[in-house]
């Protein structure tokens, strides 16, 4: 008998991060995802990455000045 295993991809191994979480909703905000689901974040342009980079950023930066 042949015993089946699955693999596991590996961002199914670790948790991901608040940065994790902020990067996949801007992703999903500029319509990304369906990109980023068939080739993974390397089929991102260095625009596309640039621009989700810059939103990051811009986020980060208001949130701390929310929580002042």
């Amino acid at each position: 008998m042949k015993k089946e295993v699955k693999k596991q991809n590996k961002k199914d191994k670790k948790p991901k991060t608040p940065e994790d979480i902020l990067k996949y909703e801007i992703a999903r905000e500029l319509g990304l995802m369906d990109k980023i689901k068939e080739g993974g974040w390397k089929s991102l342009t260095a625009k596309e990455s640039g621009r989700i980079g810059g939103i990051m950023t811009t986020r980060k930066k208001k949130m701390k000045q929310n929580n002042k």
